[in-house]
């Protein structure tokens, strides 16, 4: 596929509704959790759970033109090192030569050499900052 250089709305909206869809599966996992071995087992699944959302977000959108994508840091090149990290990189946040990343420019604030780790909260701020990175430089 070419590079993508804007996508429709309607499209954006669609993979939101799908991420908010998983979202709300493991909050009524969550809330089921009440004894303390299924919390326990939840508490480990989350991490696992919501690194893979990092790799749907990245998904969604993975044919961007990085020309509009950027090399400040931003949510798509946060999210486009995190996936690689994971990928090639046994789960360590690695740098990327075509990136000016710095962690106070990101949501997470992972450095460089960091495990990429990723929790609830921090995935709901990752996915917000995410979206609407995509609208305003992809629309």
């Amino acid at each position: 596929m070419l590079a993508v250089k804007t996508y429709p709305q309607e499209y954006i909206d669609g993979c939101r509704a799908g991420l908010d869809a998983q979202l709300a599966a493991y909050d009524a996992v969550a809330a089921a959790a009440t004894d303390d071995k299924v919390a326990d087992a939840l508490g480990a699944f989350a991490p696992l759970f919501f690194a893979n959302l990092v790799h749907v977000l990245d998904g969604y959108f993975m044919h961007r033109t990085r020309a509009i994508e950027g090399k400040d840091p931003n949510p798509l090149n946060e999210v486009r090192m995190m996936c690689t990290s994971l990928l090639e990189n046994g789960g360590v946040l690695a740098a990327d030569r075509q990136i000016r990343y710095t962690p106070e420019g990101s949501v997470l604030g992972l450095a460089v050499g960091d495990a990429v780790v990723v929790d609830e909260p921090g995935f709901r701020r990752l996915a917000d900052a995410y979206f609407a990175e995509i609208e305003a430089r992809f629309t």
